[in-house]
């Protein structure tokens, strides 16, 4: 099985509209071509390809007592389908 490198991460609490601003300022980036994160002073820039691959997941994690809600977007792409990844 191939190595996974976590390239960037981030987790924090927002409100529903905030979500969803990011989401639709997120779908411009990504008809644009191009993503870029800001981290600090570190950049991360991802060249999207014309066609992707989407992956969608809703689950449910239960703990006696709470049940946890999880919505999952992921989009997917393999090396030399497009300029890839660049980090500053």
């Amino acid at each position: 099985m191939g190595e996974k490198n976590m390239i960037f991460k981030s987790e924090e609490p927002k409100s529903r509209s905030e979500v969803a601003a990011f989401l639709r300022e997120l779908a411009d980036r990504i008809a644009s071509g191009t993503v870029t994160f800001l981290q600090g002073e570190r950049e991360i820039r991802l060249n999207l390809p014309k066609n992707l691959v989407l992956e969608i997941k809703a689950e449910t994690k239960t703990k006696p007592g709470k049940t946890k809600y999880a919505l999952e977007v992921e989009i997917e792409w393999r090396e030399g389908e497009t300029e890839g990844v660049a980090l500053a």
